[in-house]
């Protein structure tokens, strides 16, 4: 191999496919036509829900599709429209632009080009990490509220609802509703439903799509003015430039455009973790993130709206045994043929169907179990998650207020605990460990000796917290001559660490005391050493292991405090 493949392979990750089989073929053939089956359906269906033109569904199934196959580190994702996105692109865009018309798909591009330039240059930068600061609560939280968004949003189409649920509740009665409308959509839930509880592989979406519209087609629904489809220009997506934005508007999308980036990865994020998890590789999220920005440029470019991986359509492809990126390809060879020749058939599908596509996919997110699971973990992770439930309902179109509220709330949480660190007086349990004194009701480890243990690190954070714990101590206890700190779960120092930890070696010194230390670890010792803070003294002992400082502390006449010979930090 020369030394320039490498460096290919990392601009161009599909150059290290494997090559075709006849074998390998066959397989990533049928899982790709699984998955191309429920492309075109869901992407028309999504298409609605984020406001857009319904053609465009179909746009993000293909060419942002092919882009971040061919650049993803994980080649086996379903990407395209997903519930989620398309969701706050609608609910963001409410207010700005009628629904559909040629402004909101501007809109719509200009956040899939500011979305994939933001997620492209995280991807550069490697700040794939950033992911690490929305915990499962907060996601959980948002996706709880809007899968009940989503599934609000679907049921006048999903009933055939021909008013306002207000105008509804003042007269009630049969004749607000097209009941041709709600038999096709109920109809399709059912069968849906249970083709997915049968087999969930099953692309019963396009089935159920293709009986709908065929039994809508012999019932002469489309021309007794039933809401359908109608008709989608077919050939492939034009080159698409959106204009330029004013910019108010451009501040009216900063927000949107930042919480899309984060639901549409953390979606990628799912999938690629059970992907990787599968094939026992490593997951490389920054280069998923270069590829999925790109494919939302990709989409905004041809006038679609910003897409991500779909957490069903990927199951299902790593369910039907789809191997490599070729799956991928062959399910986009479906998506091309319908944009070619078979978009005219879709004329008939009522849209009361594409509700009940919509609806049976987010169901699966509702999971109330969930909340109770956390409850039993965590009181306040729990109130974090309910808030962000809360609030994506309450500020709803404008939810994304519901993710950054948990967000801020989350990192709050995590600030109060590095600033509270566990922090206990150790005593030696009858099993020869070191445990909480007060908690175990174990005695003092030695005679005027105070014995603590902070699991954390000595940091900005936690430093003043350990000084206080050690003033409260020997203010309440006069009687205290020996300070000694069990070192070993502190694994990071800084500067206020170090001088934290040289104040409390002096404050010892002057009540005529020793500060002893365990087990410290080998890179903090260096940074202590390097600062002068380790040098011998007669108040300062240093030891190796917990067993020796608590067989030292505990002699009748301890030895004269003093640093142990050849002492060399081995943790």
């Amino acid at each position: 191999m020369s030394l320039a493949t490498p460096l290919l392979h990392r601009w161009f990750p599909f150059l290290a496919w494997p090559r075709p089989t006849l074998g390998l073929m066959q397989g990533e053939f049928w899982a790709g036509m699984t998955v191309g089956l429920m492309l075109v359906p869901q992407g028309v269906a999504y298409a609605a829900l984020a406001g857009m033109p319904l053609v465009t569904g179909i746009y993000a199934s293909l060419i942002p599709a092919l882009v971040a196959v061919l650049w993803s580190s994980s080649t086996r994702l379903g990407v395209g429209p997903t519930a989620l996105t398309s969701l706050l692109i609608g609910a963001s865009l409410t207010g700005m632009a009628e629904p559909g018309s040629a402004h909101w798909v501007a809109l719509a591009a200009w956040m899939a080009l500011l979305s994939g330039l933001l997620q492209m240059v995280l991807g550069v930068a490697r700040f794939g990490w950033l992911l690490n600061l929305v915990t499962s609560p907060v996601l959980n939280g948002f996706t709880q509220a809007a899968a009940l968004l989503i599934l609000a949003s679907q049921l006048p189409a999903l009933l055939g609802l021909r008013t306002s649920w207000g105008a509804l509740a003042a007269s009630p009665s049969l004749h607000h509703f097209d009941l041709t409308a709600l038999a096709f959509g109920l109809g399709s839930m059912a069968l849906l439903v249970l083709a997915r509880r049968w087999r969930s592989g099953f692309p019963a979406a396009i089935v159920v799509i293709a009986l709908a519209a065929l039994a809508s087609w012999v019932a002469g629904y489309a021309d007794a003015d039933g809401a359908v489809v109608g008709h989608l220009p077919s050939g492939l997506p034009s080159p698409y430039w959106p204009g330029w934005l004013s910019w108010g508007e451009l501040g009216t999308l900063v927000m949107p455009v930042l919480v899309v980036t984060l639901v549409s990865f953390l979606e990628t994020a799912s999938s690629a973790k059970v992907e990787h998890q599968q094939g026992g590789t490593r997951w490389n999220e920054n280069q998923d993130l270069i590829a999925h920005g790109m494919a939302k440029i990709s989409a905004g470019l041809c006038g679609s709206f910003a897409t991500s991986a779909s957490f069903s359509r990927s199951a299902i492809n790593l369910y039907a045994g789809a191997k490599t990126g070729w799956a991928t390809l062959f399910s986009l060879v479906l998506v091309l043929a319908t944009l070619l020749w078979l978009t005219p058939a879709l004329y008939h599908v009522p849209q009361s169907v594409l509700a009940a596509v919509v609806v049976t996919a987010v169901t699966s997110l509702i999971k109330p179990g969930v909340m109770l699971g956390l409850w039993r973990i965590s009181r306040v992770e729990t109130a974090i998650s309910l808030v962000t439930f809360g609030l994506t309902l309450a500020t709803a179109p404008r939810m994304y207020w519901g993710v950054l509220v948990g967000l801020l709330m989350n990192l709050s949480h995590f600030l109060y605990q590095r600033l509270h660190p566990r922090i206990i007086e150790v005593g030696l349990h009858p099993d020869g460990s070191l445990r909480d004194r007060h908690l175990w009701q174990l005695p003092p480890l030695a005679p005027r000796v105070l014995a603590l243990r902070m699991d954390a690190e000595l940091d900005f954070a936690s430093a003043n917290a350990l000084e206080r714990r050690v003033a409260t101590e020997l203010a309440d206890r006069p009687e205290l001559r020996h300070l000694c700190l069990f070192a070993l779960p502190i694994n990071r120092i800084d500067v206020t660490g170090v001088e934290a930890f040289m104040r409390l070696r002096a404050l010892m010194q002057g009540l005529g005391g020793t500060l002893h230390v365990a087990g410290i670890k080998l890179p903090v010792h260096q940074v202590l050493d390097n600062a002068g803070a380790m040098v011998p003294g007669p108040n300062f002992v240093t030891h190796r292991t917990d067993a020796e400082a608590i067989a030292a502390l505990q002699r009748p006449a301890p030895a004269s405090p003093r640093a142990a010979p050849g002492h060399n930090p081995g943790h």
